[in-house]
């Protein structure tokens, strides 16, 4: 065959493989993803809200299936899409710390919108990108040759359209000139909130923006219909994560993942419904991780075997996970180290950090007039017992009854009754972990610098068990955690481990004895010369709580001329080494 006839050829056998992708696709449906920001159950009113109005979203729940269960990963937008775009936990990436768009090995990890337009979909993004990873340009995986192309004549599409009217910043108080539609004094609180004017304003302004938000949805729906492809089109409406006011966004409380999740089938694939018939609801759980995995299912392609989530719909429709994970680690400038697991009604939440207060101040947040008014009231010694543990030092573990308890302020950790499925969360939480080398059992640029001094990304080097021995570092933690003397010895015998990893878990489980240190009280003073400087942070730290202030600060100095220091933490300890709120001295036990 001649070189003529030879591209001849191949141009044919590009255009069949074009044409049966077209044909293909066009048996498929359509799928339209309806995104908005920041808000979860609590405002949107099929779920039973008692503040926001939401008729289009209603009405669309009684066109459609209501999912009961449906929880984020990450309680924040950057991790939350770099989980989405990957079908990835973020957490397995690496990519979990607010905007640190860390690089991750793209042969590995395909992103799903690729994988649609491989099964010949028409793929566009109504311009949220956000996916925190650096090595691809967010917006790549979008186009073709650089350029968005033309929808062709009976393609399906798959589009999402994202609304940031319910952001956290519509929260912020209002403009000069701005007006409050919303009554105040109707507003229903959260029992760990403060009945104050300024919350109650704060409530109301958010409502205002959760209500706009509900008006876009109806206009996207119309203009749906309008089109003439509503009845070829799934419509998906989830929000990214929970929030918005003060210990909801960012916390993995039910009120910062729990999140509304609508889906709406056209009579012609009623095989795939989910219940019975619309208006129904659905109990299974769905994590925010089976979203890639499903749309790609629904679209005839081929799901990769690496994607971590379940397929909740469709012809390969997966059994439901029995348990959803829940992550958070830095946000923004405040550094923090949680993990969350549960079922249909029981939360296990366990604190990496715990001597710092959920309530860390952080400038977006406390951009609010809620959040500063809330922190004022605290300083002024009238919180409560239950509005006033935000500003406190946190348990190393927390357990709730979602059911009875959806505020999530009754922490069962230590009730009888309970420990069974105390011991079957904390025992699944670890196995979710190894299995997906979890990063975050090394501070964030620790682990960073350790993957750069190896030429890695932290995808791939907490997957070498010699880099990161994962078990080790576990059982370590939840010594720590545990805050027994019974292990200051080990703790101590573990100062002189070779890896920063090990020694830092140790310095960690000797900080929070406090004064049951004593016996270890030279491994402590020897610590403020380790070369690892979140060591030396957290040694001084000690020293500055047993009255070493002076020779506590000038290690601080030393830490923050280092180049390799982590930054938020140093930032995090200077925030609550001074006591500028009451009980922040001492680290409170389970209770």
């Amino acid at each position: 065959m001649t070189v003529p006839q030879l591209r001849r050829a191949s141009l044919t056998l590009l255009f069949l493989l074009v044409s049966s992708l077209s044909l293909q696709a066009a048996e498929r449906p359509n799928i339209l993803w309806i995104t908005s920001e920041d808000n979860g159950v609590s405002w949107v009113g099929c779920y039973g809200s008692k503040n926001a109005k939401t008729p289009n979203i209603d009405r669309l729940a009684k066109e459609g299936f209501r999912y009961t269960h449906c929880f984020d990963n990450a309680a924040v937008c950057a991790p939350t899409r770099s989980t989405w775009i990957t079908g990835h936990y973020a957490i397995s990436l690496g990519t979990q710390p607010m905007r640190s768009r860390y690089a991750i090995p793209h042969d590995k990890v395909p992103y799903y919108p690729d994988l649609l337009k491989a099964a010949g979909y028409h793929v566009t993004n109504g311009g949220k990108t956000d996916y925190n990873i650096g090595s691809r340009p967010d917006k790549d995986c979008w186009l073709v040759d650089g350029k968005r192309p033309p929808r062709q004549a009976g393609q399906s599409f798959f589009t999402i359209n994202n609304i940031g009217d319910s952001h956290e910043s519509r929260a912020f108080p209002k403009k000069r000139g701005g007006q409050v539609k919303t009554d105040p004094a109707k507003m229903v609180l959260h029992s760990y909130h403060p009945d104050l004017p300024d919350m109650r304003m704060t409530y109301a302004t958010y409502v205002d923006a959760v209500q706009q938000m509900d008006a876009k949805v109806g206009r996207i729906l119309a203009d749906l219909e309008a089109s003439g492809n509503a009845d070829d089109t799934i419509v998906v409406y989830c929000s990214d994560h929970g929030g918005v006011l003060p210990r909801s966004k960012r916390f993995l409380y039910s009120s910062g993942i729990h999140c509304p999740l609508i889906v709406r089938i056209p009579e012609k694939w009623k095989r795939w419904w989910p219940a019975e018939r619309p208006g129904m609801t659905v109990d299974r759980i769905v994590s925010f991780v089976d979203m890639p995995k499903t749309f790609v299912s629904l679209a005839g392609g081929k799901v990769p075997s690496s994607y971590q989530g379940h397929i909740f719909l469709g012809d390969e429709i997966e059994p439901a996970p029995e348990y959803h994970l829940s992550f958070r680690e830095r946000a923004d400038e405040c550094s923090d180290n949680v993990r969350g697991l549960r079922d249909q009604r029981y939360a296990y939440i366990k604190n990496y950090m715990p001597w710092a207060p959920n309530g860390q101040r952080l400038r977006y947040m406390w951009t609010m007039a809620g959040t500063r008014a809330w922190e004022q009231h605290y300083l002024d010694g009238k919180c409560d017992e239950i509005t006033g543990r935000f500003f406190k030092p946190r348990p190393s573990e927390e357990f709730y009854d979602t059911q009875l308890d959806f505020d999530n302020v009754n922490n069962l950790i230590d009730s009888p009754k309970h420990q069974a499925k105390i011991a079957e969360l904390k025992a699944e939480l670890r196995k979710k972990q190894l299995e997906l080398f979890d990063s975050g059992l090394l501070p964030e640029r620790m682990r960073q610098r350790r993957a750069e001094a190896n030429g890695l990304t932290i995808y791939e080097m907490v997957r070498d068990p010699k880099l990161y021995p994962l078990e080790k570092y576990l059982d370590l933690a939840d010594l720590a955690l545990d805050r027994d003397p019974k292990n200051i010895d080990q703790f101590s015998e573990s100062m002189d481990d070779p890896d920063e990893g090990v020694r830092y878990w140790a310095i960690c489980g000797l900080f929070l004895l406090d004064d049951l240190t004593k016996p270890a009280s030279q491994v402590m003073q020897d610590a403020i010369g380790d070369d690892c400087t979140e060591v030396q942070m957290m040694a001084a730290w000690s020293m500055h709580r047993h009255g070493e202030v002076e020779k506590a600060n000038a290690i601080f100095e030393q830490v923050k001329r280092n180049p390799q220091h982590d930054k938020p933490i140093l930032e995090s300890i200077h925030r609550w080494k001074d006591a500028k709120h009451p009980s922040d001295t001492k680290t409170s036990v389970n209770q």
